[in-house]
């Protein structure tokens, strides 16, 4: 199949914006959501200049980045799929009605653009529904300890916040959800509808079957459960050098995973204990629940 904007294309629509915008295009990030897996929201969130392209249909596009709070980004545009005729400027809470009625290019300007990323979103950024999520702290050891970069997919169980995160990092990476819960795949789900998220593919088990087509997952995070040697076996068939990042509240299934660890052939696992402590509104810390997390492959 053709690619719908090739070299070319692209040339020729950042000829177009250069000669008809006082925008410096040096530092302009190119995306193109018509392949797979590309996310317009967080590209847009870490990135102050972004040339979007686009084919016909996206009706809500808008709509997602208002509700993401981007409504005051500008978007610089035409009318019709080539890059010619007049320029217009639109911010994003002006257009929320209207979706992409060509396939073209268009450029959103984000000045609040963060141009790193933070560790952690807060738990209220999430789609509520059925998931109780793991802490913001947690979660940020947890994404470090997957040494997330440009060139790994992950497969991630039972970690609905944490693939969420890990998709909006990742970027243009593959992402494997399982939730077993059909609540909690829907809750998932209301997520990446929520954050514009192409880069999630999201099952209910882990076997051959269900991995079967998608991409091999380079670490895995998951939650210890009943199920655990199981997903882990299936996985390492899958790709032999995976890693492992686990989680886990109960310090016997800590204690016991050096030994599963080795009958599976793996390192010596890494092994350690968080504990978060938050002020109250009575100036009290309160403590959070104190996982283990198991870093092992």
């Amino acid at each position: 199949m053709d690619q719908l904007f090739n070299n070319s294309h692209i040339l020729a629509w950042l000829s177009y914006f250069a000669e008809n915008t006082e925008l410096d295009l040096e530092h302009v990030k190119i995306l193109d959501i018509t392949k797979k897996n590309k996310n317009v929201i967080p590209t847009v969130e870490a990135h102050r200049t972004v040339l979007v392209f686009t084919e016909a249909g996206h009706p809500d596009i808008f709509y997602r980045m208002f509700n993401a709070g981007l409504g005051e980004c500008e978007v610089i545009y035409n009318e019709g799929s080539e890059p010619s005729g007049k320029i217009k400027r639109d911010k994003v809470y002006d257009m929320i009605d209207r979706g992409i009625n060509a396939s073209a290019g268009m450029i959103i300007l984000n000045p609040n653009a963060r141009n790193t990323y933070k560790f952690g979103m807060d738990n209220q950024s999430f789609a509520t529904g059925s998931v109780r999520y793991v802490g913001s702290e947690i979660r940020s050891v947890i994404l470090s300890k997957m040494h997330i970069d440009s060139t790994r997919n992950m497969c991630i169980i039972s970690g609905e916040s944490i693939a969420v995160e890990a998709a909006i990092m990742s970027g243009e990476n593959d992402i494997i959800a399982v939730e077993y819960s059909s609540r909690d795949r829907q809750t998932l789900e209301d997520n990446v509808h929520q954050f514009g998220l192409h880069n999630i593919t999201i099952i209910d088990h882990v076997d051959r079957n269900s991995l079967k087509g998608l991409p091999v997952p380079d670490v895995t995070m998951l939650v210890a459960s009943a199920s655990m040697e199981q997903e882990m076996k299936c996985l390492l068939e899958v790709n032999p050098q995976m890693q492992f990042v686990i989680y886990t509240l109960d310090f016997k299934v800590a204690a016991e995973l050096p030994d599963l660890c080795h009958k599976m052939g793996l390192d010596d696992p890494e092994i350690i204990q968080i504990s978060v402590s938050k002020l109250g509104r009575k100036n009290t810390f309160e403590v959070q629940p104190a996982p283990w997390i198991i870093t092992v492959g």
